[in-house]
């Protein structure tokens, strides 16, 4: 019986290690600190530069979920190193609010310089915005 039970707990240990794993190396959210809540359907654009020509390629483009969140940019099996922006579509957001607002988006251009998971989140109101490193 006692064997069970530590070969189930250890089970569990293993699954819940894996499922908090990261599959992708990139991720970001928004919270909307005007209404406390996370900023749901906001497009969310990736991108590369080319540091050769200086010209910025779309990488992938997502949506936030119910959370404000997107978990699965950059695929580990494809990250490269470099400098990226994560553009922030937030105008149509506002406009679903009925909330007027400076930015219709906001850019955040940030580097890669490894293989570390990166978590580049915003905080959100009308009239101004904060980014940080997150984890």
């Amino acid at each position: 019986m006692r064997h069970l039970i530590l070969t189930f707990l250890l089970s569990l240990a293993v699954s819940v290690a894996f499922s908090q794993a990261h599959t992708h190396q990139l991720s970001s959210h928004i919270l909307d600190v005007s209404t406390g809540r996370p900023a749901a359907g906001v497009p969310v654009k990736l991108e590369k530069l080319n540091e050769k020509n200086g010209k910025w390629t779309l990488v992938e483009e997502k949506k936030t979920d119910s959370k404000g969140r997107i978990k699965d940019f950059l695929d580990y099996k494809k990250t490269e190193t470099g400098v990226y922006r994560l553009t922030f579509l937030v105008a149509d957001y506002f406009k679903q609010q009925n909330t007027e607002t400076f930015y219709p988006f906001i850019e955040v251009v940030f580097q890669i310089k490894d293989g570390e998971h990166y978590h580049v989140p915003i905080t959100l109101s009308p009239y101004g915005y904060s980014t940080y490193r997150g984890n």
